[in-house]
This record gives structure tokens, C-alpha cells and sequence, in this order.
């Protein structure tokens, strides 16, 4: 019952109030950052790429932009750790995931909670449809087990002589899993451990 009117009403009063004081209280971190982009690239300060949301809904997902200009339109969706297309002061923003920071922005519209499956571009969620059917009954989200399972994926991506491949025969796959995970153990407490497990993954 408990988790009943979490998942309808306090996970979204949840998302509501802490993405907003998260953008208040970290307003100047949004500065600087922004201050950094400007002053060692030349481009838009964040990067927009549209993804798959609940209910097949696309929207647009906001980071920080880590990349070169465009850098979706002249390599693969995904990304390896040592992908030429990542700026210096991305490289940075990636392995300290503050370039994750502006998905504040996509929880406080509604689009993303904190907590659920991460939201994949249309191109992975057509290969898996089927099971994305389940998937995306929920909101997508910040983190999950998948994001702490695969929190250095640039690196394990790495490892393939076609990173692609790898990442629809193997990685994909995977996360379809602890994807299903999360939405079968999802409730308030669930929420909470895996924030708190997300938190400890940025300090290490």
C-alpha cells in the first residue's frame, strides 16, 4: 500500500522538490562549468539528444556538452573512453559525471525521475523492443543498478574491436536485465539505496 502512493504521488513530489533545490543550491557549479565549456571550446554549452521515454515518448535528454560540435552525427551513439570526439574539459565533466547534472532540468519536467532504467536513443530500442514494451511502464532516470553496474562503461567499451557490437550483443542485454530488476523490487526504499549506492560510486 506504502508503495502504492509512493509510485503515484511521492516519487513525483520526490523528483519535484529535490530537482528543484538541486538546481538552486547548485546554480554556481552550473556557472563555472558553463564558464569552462565557453572558455576552452567553442559551441553551445549543452548537448541534447532525444531519447526513448515512458511509453515510447521521445524527449530531450540535456547533459553538459562533453563532446565536439555534432558529435552524434559523426560517430557512434555510444562511447568509448578514448573516443577523440570528447573535449578536454569533457573528459573531466565524464569522469565526474557532472556532465549528468542538467538531467535536473528533464526530472523537474517530468520526463526523467531520478531513479529507473536509463532512457537509450530509438536506434538500441528498436533491437529490443519487445522488451522495452515492459521498460518503459516506468520513467526513465538518472541512475539504477545499470548505471552502477556499468559506471565505467566507456572503459569496458574499450576492450571491443567494435564497440557497437559489443554493446548490443552484451552490454544491451545486461542492462535490459537489471532494468527489469529495478522495476520489479522498484519502491521507496529501493529508491533510496540505489541513490545512496550512486553517491558513494561519485565520492570513490
Amino acid at each position: 500500500m506504502q508503495d502504492n502512493f509512493y509510485e503515484k504521488f511521492g516519487k513525483r513530489l520526490f523528483d519535484l522538490t529535490v530537482s528543484f533545490a538541486g538546481l538552486v543550491v547548485l546554480s554556481p557549479v552550473f556557472l563555472v562549468i558553463t564558464l569552462l565549456i565557453k572558455l576552452t571550446d567553442k559551441g553551445p554549452v549543452f548537448f541534447k539528444q532525444t531519447r526513448m521515454g515512458e511509453c515510447f515518448k521521445p524527449f530531450m535528454l540535456i547533459k553538459f556538452r562533453s563532446m565536439v560540435v555534432n558529435a552524434d552525427k559523426i560517430g557512434l551513439a555510444i562511447t568509448t573512453k578514448e573516443d577523440p570526439r570528447i573535449t578536454g574539459i569533457g573528459r573531466f565533466l565524464r569522469k565526474t559525471k557532472l556532465d549528468e547534472l542538467p538531467q535536473l532540468f528533464n526530472v523537474l519536467k517530468g520526463e526523467m525521475s531520478f531513479v529507473g532504467p536509463r532512457p537509450e536513443v530509438a536506434k538500441y530500442v528498436e533491437l529490443f523492443r519487445d522488451e522495452y514494451r515492459e521498460i518503459l511502464k516506468v520513467k526513465p532516470g538518472i541512475t539504477d543498478f545499470a548505471t552502477i553496474e556499468f559506471r565505467d562503461e566507456e572503459g569496458i567499451l574499450n576492450k571491443y574491436d567494435k564497440p557497437d557490437d559489443g554493446y548490443c550483443r552484451e552490454i544491451l542485454p545486461r542492462k535490459i536485465e537489471l532494468y527489469k530488476k529495478y522495476i520489479k523490487e522498484k519502491s521507496f526504499l529501493t529508491d533510496v539505496k540505489l541513490i545512496l549506492l550512486t553517491l558513494r560510486e561519485i565520492v570513490r
